[in-house]
């Protein structure tokens, strides 16, 4: 994932997180985390994305595989029962048993190759489909405005984004490195939304996952109308509301609804 200058990538927050980095690196990433909002956030949905992999294998693959304690005593009975064996039928001894501990062996492998497949089609081919892109890369989307006064946008209608031409939606995808997008997985969202002034305008749009992450489209539809409201009620400048999405719309929602997390959990 491509990162800000100045921001932690996802490779350091990971190793920080598995307790990976020197004691050095570990204090600069901590100090880091401690001044910024962002980082804190994609460290959060990095955590939450491991926690929500290990209920998902603890609740969905270990009650499909038999436990292992049968093949175990058998072949504790197997090497028990080598020991005892005398000489002279220790060559036929063997070869029943050669026999069934290959049949042990592939059943293992077998599971071990049933384990491989469930993983990777429900963990990280459904990844190929639906990236957690909570907040845009500001190389590629650093949010354009329209020349409009805050009365102009009191006065007109607060609708929702507009619908954004398939094709240009295959540019968004193509520039973030979605290449096999489920197109009811996200919205191509404005980053800043014409509601507020937000232009029609490729570096003003970016892929929003609906589910993959807490901080989905949804909840930053609930940031504009606040925002929309707070400007036309005279309670906030419209050039202030449109900087502060621009910049992290994460923040901003942290900032006007005074929490660390969204206030409603949207699916």
């Amino acid at each position: 994932m491509k990162h800000e200058e100045g921001h932690l990538s996802d490779q350091e927050l990971l190793l920080a997180a598995d307790g990976e980095l020197s004691a050095r690196d570990a204090a600069r990433v901590q100090a880091h985390l401690a001044a910024c909002w962002s980082c804190r956030a994609r460290r959060q949905e990095i955590e939450g994305a491991i926690g929500e992999f290990v209920r998902l294998y603890r609740r969905e693959l270990s009650a499909q595989f038999p436990s292992a304690d049968g093949p175990r005593a058998l072949l504790k009975a197997q090497l028990a029962q080598l020991t005892e064996t005398n000489r002279g039928g220790l060559h036929q001894w063997l070869d029943i048993s050669s026999w069934r501990f290959s049949r042990v062996t592939v059943a293992a492998l077998c599971g071990l190759g049933l384990i491989g497949i469930l993983l990777f089609y429900t963990w990280i081919r459904p990844a190929e489909h639906v990236i957690a892109v909570a907040v845009p890369d500001p190389s590629l989307t650093p949010g354009a405005t329209v020349l409009v006064s805050r009365g102009e946008v009191c006065r007109a209608s607060n609708t929702k984004n507009k619908t954004v031409p398939v094709s240009l939606r295959r540019q968004v995808f193509d520039e973030y490195g979605i290449k096999a997008a489920e197109p009811a997985a996200y919205e191509v969202d404005y980053l800043i939304t014409p509601a507020l002034g937000g232009a029609d305008d490729i570096h003003n749009l970016w892929p929003e996952s609906y589910t993959a992450t807490v901080w989905n489209a949804q909840v930053k539809d609930a940031l504009e109308d606040h925002l929309r409201d707070l400007v036309c009620g005279g309670q906030l400048d419209l050039e202030t509301a449109q900087h502060e999405i621009a910049m992290n719309w994460i923040d901003a929602y942290k900032k006007y609804f005074h929490t660390d997390r969204p206030l409603t959990t949207y699916r």
